[in-house]
């Protein structure tokens, strides 16, 4: 569950048609702009396979990329190497985080934090992050899948995949209570002659605009903005994901 094993090398080759990452780092470049930030190191949390990572890397800053899958950080690494950037990619349980020291700024993108079933669960990360791991004049930026997106668009839908290599059903129940999204995707690889089937379970948490708020200023932030993706608007009731800046 949850374990983007056997998932991890499909990752890229299905996220990239749905998600332009140059993209979102020109934004979180304009994100530190805009907060008047010049971080040297940046932590990145839940990194996957280092789309955000490796970008930003090349672009100059000094990255560390931290994930609990190890079949991620793999290909991050491999990624990494390729393109000759020296990145620190450590493979931790983000409810464990131990780092050799201080960052500047954090990031957590594309649904991390949808991860964390527990709102208590989600405070403690926050709160060691600002505590122990965060420059005083550090900041925190990360999105969320919204509810939205988890309990209309994904709600209790299901979605087919038909490529040349690669078939898959996706499958979705959603819960009030807790308000969750339980994803089975059910996959069709193509090998050899015939093709190998897998199956990944997925649980994401549907958080609102105003308990991260809240969770974020328990923990210890005393300013936290939100966004639309990709913009400096204030969050719509049909966007998809919601961006914060926490300082």
């Amino acid at each position: 569950m949850n374990s983007y094993t056997k998932f991890a090398r499909l990752y890229d080759s299905l996220m990239n048609s749905d998600i332009n990452y140059e993209q979102w780092a020109d934004y979180i470049e304009n994100m530190l702009d805009r907060y008047c930030k010049s971080p040297k190191l940046i932590c990145d949390l839940a990194c996957g396979t280092g789309n955000i990572t490796l970008p930003l890397s090349a672009r100059g800053y000094d990255m560390i990329g931290v994930d609990k899958s190890f079949d991620m950080l793999s290909i991050a690494r491999e990624k990494a190497a390729e393109k000759n950037l020296d990145i620190m990619f450590l493979q931790q349980d983000l409810k464990q985080l131990d780092l050799y020291g201080s960052c500047d700024a954090f990031l957590c993108m594309i649904d991390g934090f949808n991860y964390i079933l527990n709102p208590n669960t989600l405070y403690k990360i926050a709160k060691r992050i600002k505590t122990c791991f965060l420059e005083p004049d550090g900041i925190f930026i990360f999105d969320l899948s919204s509810e939205y997106k988890l309990k209309t668009f994904i709600g209790d839908n299901t979605f087919i995949h038909d490529g040349d290599d690669i078939f898959y059903t996706w499958e979705n129940k959603f819960y009030e209570k807790p308000k969750m999204c339980d994803m089975y995707l059910n996959f069709f690889v193509k090998s050899g002659g015939g093709y190998k089937r897998f199956g990944e379970r997925h649980l994401q948490h549907a958080y609102c605009e105003e308990e991260i708020r809240r969770i974020f200023l328990a923990a210890g932030f005393s300013q936290v903005d939100a966004y639309s993706p990709l913009s400096f608007d204030k969050p719509k009731k049909d966007d998809m994901r919601i961006v914060f800046a926490a300082k």
